[in-house]
């Protein structure tokens, strides 16, 4: 073995340590016969064949590949995505490709039955606030002006409503300017779905069809239908999220009118200003160490939690560092509300309700897998309904739309704080397949809607007057949905990274290995588009 970079490239973060030989492209001709008796394979797909070959012709020759081209290959990701052409190759990455072409045209034919008409929508268009950072494109013909890469076709969509296209569909990609996940990327493609004179109630029976032919068709699963609903705030009370995993029990509890007034200051101070004080039970999960309860903590405050209280039903005994602090009724009631038994372990957190769900949800899905309590093979779809119209932004220090501006109010309650939402999600086993609502069709609605989120009448025809615009001629009710198609493959695949499932990826840096994308402009190029790059040096 010998150091060898990449022929294009000094030795570097890619270089890597291989054989030194030759590797060729070949085409082979023969005769493909039955393998003699005994000489079998039956761990290839070709093992019962071989070749004959006859003639043998060497197309080009090859460099060894920077690592092995097999499925369970050990190489970094970040190597991986610099020679994604080759990672490709492997048997694993072709299959989830192949997988996901056969999604998409189950998609297709689903929709095509059903008379939904494919229409494409603009990839550059107009910056408008609905959630996300946009992706700007600078205009050379227009200077000093900008398009944005599309979040969602959704302004077009509902056009195409008061167009009079009643039934439509399309599979489009949609970017969003925010920080890449595990489940989360830059580029994403999502199905979107649009119907006029459309209830909840048809939105709900088209997609419940769609998921459960898709899940037939690849995995050869029953998915029962309908499927079942959760109420947001039931969603928050028990899970302390909007996309629960219901395959598993640990729910949470309120524990707050039980510390209310407490001599536990901890906690009674938190209630007085208007906090939160919940906890859920981790079955069999009392004998665990403290070191392994300390990293407990600490992952509650990684999730922004002030911190966790912990406590160990070990037989008649209570292991806890506060456990001196907390009288026998409030012990007692922590048992009982929690359901705590003989060997159990009870997780605390008293704060904000933000932080105290954010931190409880965290726990729970950490501990349903340290625990191994969370089945293989349950497929437990969810609706999330009666979701707020508002949700108050600490950044902005303002209210902002929960779901985005066009989402329709579920009754004539404006109010931000208790104004709710005609919208919609789909769930599965922890993770947000699909969001949607039924829209606002009246112009008027439509307008206090902008004004209650802090649009001057200027800014709301600046940004949206092409929607006031269009309602003017007459509008449809009408709803729809958008699945983000990149998860379900992502699911459909059995992995747990959304970047295995596209073909080429950015890393969650937002960097293309294998082309070097982000570039720098050439002087050229910014001059025809009259705009200038300010060094980080020159940053006020």
């Amino acid at each position: 073995m010998q150091f060898v970079a990449h022929p294009d490239e000094a030795p570097g973060p890619y270089a890597v340590e291989r054989d030194v030989r030759t590797e060729s492209v070949v085409e082979v001709t023969g005769t493909v016969r039955p393998r003699p008796p005994g000489t079998e394979n039956p761990n290839l797909p070709t093992g019962d064949i071989e070749v004959a070959a006859e003639t043998v012709d060497v197309l080009t020759e090859a460099d060894t590949p920077p690592f092995p081209i097999e499925d369970r290959v050990e190489a970094d990701e970040l190597l991986r995505l610099k020679y994604r052409y080759l990672d490709l190759r492997r048997p694993e990455m072709t299959r989830i490709l192949v997988l996901r072409h056969r999604v998409f045209s189950i998609i297709r034919r689903f929709f095509d039955e059903r008379g939904f008409v494919d229409v494409e929508t603009p990839a550059l268009t107009k910056s408008t606030p609905e959630g996300a950072r946009d992706f700007l494109v600078p205009s050379r013909l227009q200077r000093g002006r900008v398009y944005a890469l599309p979040q969602s076709p959704q302004q077009f969509k509902q056009r195409l409503m008061v167009a009079g296209l009643d039934r439509y569909y399309q599979i489009v990609r949609g970017m969003r300017d925010e920080d890449p996940t595990a489940d989360r990327h830059w580029e994403f493609t999502q199905l979107d779905v649009e119907m006029s004179f459309a209830t909840e109630e048809d939105v709900f029976e088209l997609i419940e069809g769609l998921f459960a032919r898709v899940w037939n068709e690849i995995l050869g699963v029953d998915v029962e239908t309908p499927f079942p609903r959760l109420a947001y705030e039931e969603s928050m009370a028990r899970f302390g999220t909007d996309k629960p995993d219901t395959r598993y029990g640990m729910e949470l509890v309120d524990l707050t009118e039980t510390f209310r007034g407490s001599a536990f200051r901890a906690f009674a101070r938190v209630i007085e200003d208007g906090g939160l004080v919940k906890a859920f039970s981790a079955p069999g999960a009392a004998g665990w160490s403290r070191s392994e309860l300390g990293k407990l903590v600490e992952e509650a405050r990684a999730r922004g939690a002030q911190g966790l209280v912990w406590l160990a039903f070990d037989r008649s005994e209570i292991r806890s560092p506060v456990g001196k602090l907390l009288s026998p009724d409030e012990l007692g009631a922590v048992a009982a509300k929690t359901n705590a038994g003989d060997g159990d372990l009870v997780l605390i957190v008293a704060d904000r309700p933000s932080q105290v769900h954010v931190a409880l949800d965290g726990l729970r899905r950490l501990m349903a897998d340290r625990l191994g309590v969370v089945p293989d093979d349950a497929w437990n779809f969810l609706w999330v309904t009666e979701m707020p119209l508002f949700e108050w932004s600490e950044e902005d220090e303002r209210w902002v739309a929960q779901h985005h501006p066009f989402t329709a109010p579920a009754s004539e309650d404006l109010d931000p704080e208790t104004a709710k939402a005609r919208s919609y999600d789909i769930t599965l086993n922890g993770y947000e397949l699909a969001s949607g609502s039924i829209r606002i069709h009246r112009p008027e609605v439509q307008r206090r809607m902008f004004e209650l989120l802090g649009l001057s009448e200027d800014e709301i025809q600046e940004k949206f007057g092409h929607m006031i615009e269009a309602f003017r001629y007459g509008v449809p009710p009408h709803g729809g949905i958008a699945p983000g198609l990149d998860r379900i493959v992502m699911m459909l695949a059995g992995t747990d990274n959304i970047r295995d499932v596209i073909a080429f990826p950015k890393t969650s840096a937002g960097i293309e290995p294998m082309t070097g994308a982000p570039s720098v402009p050439s002087k050229e190029q910014l001059d025809a588009l009259g705009i200038r790059l300010v060094e980080p040096a020159d940053r006020s």
